[in-house]
């Protein structure tokens, strides 16, 4: 079964390593969802300690359920652009596509560099533009058009000179692009059932005539199939930044 997780297993190794957390060093995990990327961090960081953040509840609660037994991890349900992190706690703060929708980008930004001890490493991987997504414009395309996402711009950190704008706490920022498939499931029906779970196609689909949203989902299906593979099931090409900072 693919989920999130699985979905970016190719994309989050590289900001496994990027990070680089070492044993001892306390960790801010910023919109950590399910947990994946906060137990890693944990078990690298042990005997230290990982701190999980995100506005999401269900999914804080399968992240604490995933994390039993994981001792030196815990969450709490915030918004890290106004949460009132501790003062120069955290060694390093990572995130997996969990900063691109703060209100106030600038300000969360501040709000995470006070957290961090001074030289303090940020480590995030982001969407790079929307129109470098084969995943995006190949569903776009099998749906009619580009799918609204409902004010959230997930590629809106797609741009260097504007994310460097955004980190105004942050020096030595580098920018490593990363070109890796994401994975949708073992054959089309599956996959096509996993990105209809999208918001954005989910709301294309929704806002169509019946007899237009079935066809779209034939094409859909096509689409899958045309992009499955025996090796790894179904996949598109993707980029990214992965971008590292430090305080």
């Amino acid at each position: 079964m693919i989920d999130y997780d699985s979905e970016l297993r190719a994309l989050y190794a590289h900001l496994r390593e990027a990070a680089a957390v070492a044993r001892g060093e306390r960790v801010l995990d910023i919109g950590c969802g399910a947990g994946e990327s906060t137990r890693d961090a944990a078990r690298a960081a042990a005997p230290g300690s990982v701190l999980g953040v995100d506005v999401s509840d269900a999914l804080l609660e399968q992240a604490r359920r995933r994390s039993d037994g994981v001792i030196n991890v815990s969450y709490v349900l915030a918004d890290a652009q106004t949460h009132p992190f501790p003062d120069a706690r955290f060694d390093v703060a990572i995130s997996r596509f969990g900063t691109m929708f703060f209100a106030d980008r600038v300000a969360a930004f501040a709000n995470i560099a006070r957290a961090l001890r001074p030289q303090g490493r940020l480590a995030m991987l982001v969407w790079q533009a929307k129109e470098r997504q084969e995943w995006v414009t190949e569903i776009d395309r099998a749906l009619g058009g580009p799918a609204e996402t409902g004010g959230l711009d997930p590629f809106s950190f797609g741009d260097p000179e504007t994310v460097t704008n955004i980190l105004a706490g942050f020096r030595d920022i580098r920018f490593e692009a990363v070109h890796e498939p994401v994975f949708y499931g073992a054959d089309a029906a599956a996959a096509v059932e996993f990105v209809s779970a999208f918001q954005s196609t989910h709301d294309a689909l929704s806002a169509m005539a019946p007899d237009d949203a079935q066809r779209a989902r034939e094409r859909l299906l096509a689409l899958m199939d045309e992009h499955r593979t025996p090796e790894h099931g179904v996949a598109f090409e993707s980029r990214a930044w992965i971008i590292t900072a430090r305080r």
